[in-house]
């Protein structure tokens, strides 16, 4: 596992307290990396909207992501 420092605003820094006493994470570290996991997962889907809609793709995605895993 690697080990990254980000400067980030004292406003960022109180959003991530609110959300350790909220309990969506246990410390700092926790809230960041769910915070960007789930940005990926957002990502990813928005990737697969996008491609759902494209008029020139066809097939199953279903099926695509089978073969992708």
């Amino acid at each position: 596992m690697s080990t990254i420092s980000v400067p980030i605003s004292s406003k960022l820094e109180e959003s991530i307290n609110n959300l350790i006493e909220s309990g969506y994470g246990s410390n700092k570290a926790d809230v960041v990396r769910r915070a960007i996991t789930r940005l990926a997962e957002e990502e990813a889907v928005q990737i697969v909207l996008r491609a759902m809609e494209e008029p020139t793709l066809r097939g199953n995605l279903r099926e695509l992501a089978k073969k992708l895993r």
